[in-house]
Formats: structure tokens, C-alpha cells, sequence
């Protein structure tokens, strides 16, 4: 049997097509209607038991409780504490029709598991922009250039150089253990930023790696343990293929390459579609507690019973739950110390890409204000032009708490910084503020400081009797992304199986 459906419609029996459920179901399959898919879920009562208990409806949950319904053949349901699936994954409809996404977005060169549950489930991808020249902006000069690296003469050796170094050290990693590296220890004690600035003769690479590390972390470069940057970059590729800096890096050939055809979301809905209601909005899970030879799920619509349970949250919402018996003490250090970037998309829009035109191909980078990282971030027609910042880090914590009118304001100016003053007058602006969401407390990942993966990294996937931990944190690939949430839930879910 194939591990997951080889299409949606594989488990529908024809009393599920004939009757209401069905036609709903199908609906959301079909067009990806939120409405649809919402039908699709669980009203009513709980099941009082089940096999299994996913807890989240991210990718990872949808992915491990398909794993668990089709490939175990075993009852399953799925949790989730907001009003809708997706998890940091969220799209939004733009007045035309168009969609962008809120969340989660990119798919690039060895994300293979995301790639081919998207193809399973009929949503393409479309390549990111990436004709013409990107823009730096740094001690307010402009500069045009192409390539991946601004081509200033002062810091183009040591970044050069950092880049090579970080990738030679990430190399030498075993991305199930990092912490079993001989050098774990040392590097772990460190900061990302104590590392480069002993490492370069000019600093101001540090502001330019900021560039990466706010929109891809949520956070700065004196917050995340240089153990855990390598760890992250060599999780940047697969079985085959080493990660690399670039790799996370690029939008070519790099994690930017790609966005889905609808929006992100379309993934998560059409899982929760084929799921029919085996999936449960509005049910925050506050208690689990293990008893008898079984898990008891308590959540805000209800009991239920379950042989194993598989919990796909963000880290810091696992430490909102009762546990009985409690979390080991390692386990419960380790997400204490696993805190979510702080990290906002704001999108503005305009009637067309207009820099485009001026040879730009939208992405941009910049020393100051409030967008340190721009994208391209246009619906694949380009009908209108979106500019995407990435507001992360101690910028989210300068601009991010500002009133929403005062915080427009400052984006676009950043906009208008690297693409001139049409910048200055979008027809609409959008953006998602993860920190302010109750259920995910940030975004795009749970980071690591120093002295946190060396030494209660082996905790990461540990099982806590009855239950299996999901989420993209806890994959040896891609983690923080959509293919390491797959990669988390089909794991997650072949290990809970072997004891259903």
C-alpha cells in the first residue's frame, strides 16, 4: 500500500461521494474552497476513542493523520485550536481574486516530500521572479546588481569567505545528531554574530547576514547558537545532496525558488478535504494525561481516548499543556529554550510590478528601517505587483509593535528605498503579524540560542511513552520549512504506528 492516497478521492467510499458530506468535500478538492473544506471538518461531539490523536492541523498533524487513516488503516483525529488548518501556513485573497500568502510560501531544489504531496494533491508551483538586477540599500546608497551577494569591494571577501566557511562546518554535521559532533560543545557556546565578528575584518558582513537570518529565523545574529545555524544550513538539502548556504539562501536554485499556484494553504485544506471529519477546529488541547494503557486528550469541545497521540505544534505551545505524568525535565528545558522568531509579512500592493519594468526584479535587501528583505510577491499572472517584507527580529521589535497606519507608513518608505517613490502608493496593504497569533507565537521557526542543541538536542524527537513529537522542527531536513513538517509527520506517524 502506498504511504499516502495516490490521489484524493482513493478513500471515498460511494455512500461518502452520494451523500452531503461528500459533495462538500469533493468541492473543497476540487476548487479549494476554505467554505468546503471547513464543511469537510468535525461538528458535534468528539469521538470518545480513536487509534490515534494528532494534536495541531499544520502540514505535519494533516500529513501524520493521513499516514495514520490511510497507510496503518487506523482511526484518527486531529485537534486544532484556531478556527481553521493550515497552521503557519495562510493564504489571502487579494480584492481581484488573486491569492499571496500570509505564511509559509517558498519550495525549492530537494524539498521533495512537499513537492510530491502538492502534486498529489493537484496544487502547482510557479517560479519565483528573478529577471533582472536586485537592489542594496546600505548607509542610504542604492546599488543595483545581480547575483547573490551585493558587489561591494569591502565586504565582498569576507562574505565570500563566511559563506565558505559556514558551509565546509555545516558539511561535517550529522543532521540526526548535530550534538555528536566533536566541536558541538564549542560552537554551541557561541553566537552566530560572536563567530562572525571574530572571523571578519569587516563587520559590516554582520548586518548583511542580518538580512538573513530576520526574515529566516524571526531573529537576530547574537541570538542564535552558531550550532544551531550549522545544524539549519545542513538540513538545507537531502539524503543525495548536502545542504549549503546558498541552498537556503537563493531564490534560484534556493529554498525561494517556487510558490504554489493558489497559496500555500491550498496544501493544508485539501489534506483536512481528504480527511472528510476527521479533523476538529476550535479545540485547543489543554490536558493529556497517560493512564491504563492510554493517552486521554483533553480539549475544549471534549475527552477522548486514544492508544497513541502525536502532538505537530509550535514548541512553546507544547508547554501550555498539563501533562500527566510531566515532561522529563531535559524535554521541558529544551522547549523552554526554543522560543518563535518574532517575524511579520507585510505585502504591499499595486496595480502592476511596476519595478519590473525599471529592470528590478524585486527583491532587495537593506542596513536599516523596516524592511531589511524584500520579495517579489505577485500572484503568477502578475494582473497586480506585490512588494513582500519580511519584518523579523529586533526590527519586528522596533517596527512590529508601532499602530498598523504608523507601521504602513515606515514599509513603504522602505519600499520606496529600493524601488523608487511609486513604492509610496499601493492600492492595498497586508500584513500578518505572527507574534499577535495566539496558537503559533511567532514565526517562521522555533530557534535555538547557545548551549540549547548540544545538550538537550537528543530530546528533540524522544518519544514521552504514548506520545510522538511532529512538527517541522524536529526534521533531520529542511527543518523549518514545509518539506521538514512532511518529513516530521510521516516520521512521527511510522512510529506511532508500530503500536496501534
Amino acid at each position: 500500500m502506498a504511504e499516502t492516497p495516490q490521489s484524493p478521492f482513493d478513500h471515498l467510499t460511494r455512500r461518502a461521494v452520494l451523500g452531503g458530506a461528500g459533495v462538500g468535500l469533493l468541492t473543497g478538492v476540487l476548487g479549494g474552497a476554505w467554505e468546503a473544506a471547513e464543511a469537510a471538518t468535525l461538528h458535534g461531539k468528539l469521538p470518545k476513542q480513536v487509534d490515534c490523536v494528532v494534536v495541531g492541523g499544520g502540514i505535519s498533524g494533516l500529513v501524520a493523520a493521513r499516514h495514520i487513516r490511510y497507510h496503518q488503516q487506523k482511526s484518527v483525529l486531529v485537534l486544532e485550536a484556531r478556527d481553521r488548518v493550515g497552521g503557519r501556513v495562510l493564504n489571502h485573497k487579494l480584492p481581484n481574486g488573486s491569492v499571496i500568502e500570509s505564511g509559509g510560501a517558498f519550495i525549492g531544489p530537494t524539498q521533495n516530500h512537499i513537492a510530491a504531496l502538492a502534486k498529489q494533491l493537484g496544487v502547482q508551483t510557479f517560479k519565483e521572479y528573478n529577471d533582472g538586477q536586485s537592489v542594496s540599500v546600505s548607509k542610504g546608497q542604492r546599488q543595483l546588481y545581480t547575483g547573490t551577494v551585493p558587489p561591494d569591494p569591502a565586504i565582498l571577501l569576507d562574505a565570500a569567505l563566511v559563506q565558505l566557511r559556514i558551509d565546509q562546518m555545516a558539511a561535517e554535521l550529522d543532521v540526526s545528531q548535530p550534538w555528536a559532533h566533536p566541536n558541538a560543545k564549542t560552537w554551541d557556546s557561541q553566537t552566530l554574530g560572536s563567530w562572525l565578528r571574530a572571523n571578519t575584518l569587516n563587520h559590516d558582513v554582520v548586518n548583511l547576514i542580518l538580512a538573513w537570518t530576520q526574515p529566516g529565523f524571526g531573529a537576530d545574529v547574537d541570538e542564535l547558537s552558531l550550532l544551531f545555524v550549522l545544524w539549519y544550513v545542513a538540513c538545507s538539502g537531502d539524503e543525495k545532496n548536502k545542504g549549503t548556504f546558498e541552498r537556503n539562501s537563493n531564490t534560484a536554485d534556493g529554498a525561494q525558488e517556487s510558490r504554489f499556484i493558489g497559496g500555500s494553504q491550498l496544501i493544508p485544506l485539501r489534506m483536512a478535504a481528504t480527511l472528510h471529519n476527521k479533523v476538529a477546529l476550535n479545540a485547543p488541547v489543554h490536558r493529556i494525561a497517560q493512564r491504563d494503557g492510554y493517552c486521554f486528550v483533553h480539549s475544549a469541545r471534549g475527552v477522548v481516548r486514544a492508544k497513541r497521540v502525536i502532538v505537530a505544534c509550535p514548541p512553546p505551545m507544547v508547554l501550555g499543556i498539563d501533562w500527566h505524568p510531566q515532561l522529563p525535565a531535559p524535554r521541558r528545558t529544551l522547549l523552554e529554550q526554543m522560543p518563535m522568531g518574532d517575524l511579520m509579512k507585510c505585502d504591499a500592493v499595486y496595480k502592476t510590478p511596476f519595478w519590473r519594468k525599471a529592470g528590478m526584479n524585486g527583491f532587495g535587501i537593506s542596513d536599516a528601517g523596516a524592511v531589511r528583505a524584500s520579495f517579489d510577491n505577485s500572484p503568477p499572472d502578475g494582473k497586480v505587483g506585490v512588494l513582500l517584507a519580511f519584518v523579523g527580529g529586533s526590527t519586528w521589535r522596533t517596527y512590529g509593535t508601532m499602530s498598523v497606519a504608523n507601521r504602513r507608513k515606515h514599509v513603504l518608505e522602505g519600499f520606496a528605498a529600493m524601488f523608487g517613490d511609486e513604492a509610496l502608493h499601493p492600492i492595498e496593504y497586508v500584513e500578518h503579524n505572527w507574534p499577535h497569533e495566539k496558537w503559533t507565537g511567532g514565526a517562521p521557526v522555533a530557534f535555538m540560542g547557545p548551549n540549547t542543541l548540544s545538550t538537550y538536542g537528543p530530546w528533540i524527537r524522544k518519544p514521552h511513552g504514548r506520545v510522538h513529537w511532529a512538527g517541522t522542527e524536529t526534521s533531520t531536513y529542511w527543518t523549518g520549512y514545509m518539506d521538514g513538517a512532511v518529513r516530521a509527520g510521516h516520521r512521527a506517524a511510522a512510529e506511532a504506528g508500530l503500536h496501534l
